[in-house]
């Protein structure tokens, strides 16, 4: 084989707590993440000859080193030891670039499992998510997929019932939110408000739907938020269509509904879309399994 394709998912965030800080300046965390459909198309491809390369649909993504997948492929050759006989990697986006949806880190979880295949590594999927948190801390979540518990800095998880399948409209308004940014405004030990992360558990393994919906909650939220406006606008939409639940998903700038109802979720997507055209449609996504 010298070539294969991946689907490499976004995930939103059920709930999402900061918990504290690292003496090392990390910060700690307490989040439920989940899988959407939304996702990219990973190409990975034996050349024979060359280092990595890389190239995207879309012209503002960077295609050198400053990409997560180019550094992915990097890491992969430099933890395994095996030698790159050339290597091009090619991203069809759909996922929002800073959107708080992982996109970065979901196509560098693609390029690992992609590498483990072509070139035969065997790794195990822990052993792709130590070598992925190298890379950042989302990327082994994105390794695995599906509903998780993650805690410590977002690399200690723990799988969890399935979210009961259900339609999402996800809406990133035209900026951008740095993470470290709205980080940088947190206090985890001095927050007004915090998720029932403990009830969205319980939810989830009574099978609870709208047990889940009545609890979203993402503590980062408040910082963003309160800096744009249209974070409140886009809930606001969301719910006068009918979202059973609405939240913002990492640091943002990306809300989302959750909908049992696809007239009311599709009713939503259209409304958004006149005024935010990057709007998508999904669904639930298992995940990869561990």
């Amino acid at each position: 084989m010298d070539a294969i394709t991946l689907s490499a998912y976004a995930k939103i965030n059920l709930t999402l707590d900061v918990t504290g800080r690292r003496p090392d300046g990390y910060h700690t965390v307490r989040m439920v993440m989940q899988s959407v459909g939304l996702h990219d198309d990973v190409t990975v491809t034996r050349t024979g000859t060359g280092g990595v390369t890389l190239a995207c649909d879309k012209p503002f993504v960077p295609t050198d080193g400053r990409n997560l997948a180019v550094r992915a492929a990097e890491h992969f050759f430099a933890c395994t030891g095996l030698s790159c006989d050339g290597l091009h990697i090619a991203l069809k986006k759909r996922i929002p670039v800073a959107a708080g949806l992982a996109g970065g880190s979901t196509d560098a979880a693609a390029v690992l499992r992609a590498l483990d295949t072509l070139y035969g590594a065997g790794l195990s999927t822990d052993a792709l998510c130590g070598m992925g948190l190298a890379l950042g801390a989302d990327v082994p979540y994105c390794l695995v997929g599906g509903t998780m518990l993650a805690e410590g800095i977002g690399e200690a998880l723990t799988p969890l019932p399935p979210m009961p399948d259900c339609w999402a409209v996800l809406c990133k308004p035209g900026f951008s939110v740095s993470t470290a940014a709205v980080y940088a405004q947190m206090n985890g030990g001095d927050l007004p408000e915090r998720p029932d992360t403990a009830g969205v558990l319980r939810a989830l393994q009574a099978g609870d739907y709208a047990g889940v919906c009545h609890r979203l909650y993402n503590v980062m939220e408040r910082v963003t938020a309160c800096a744009h406006a249209e974070i409140g606008q886009i809930k606001d939409v969301l719910l006068a269509c009918g979202a059973d639940g609405a939240a913002m998903s990492g640091s943002g700038p990306t809300t989302f509904g959750l909908f049992r109802s696809e007239d009311k979720a599709r009713k939503a997507y259209a409304a958004l879309r006149r005024d935010f055209p990057d709007t998508h449609l999904t669904r639930m996504q298992p995940g990869w399994g561990r």
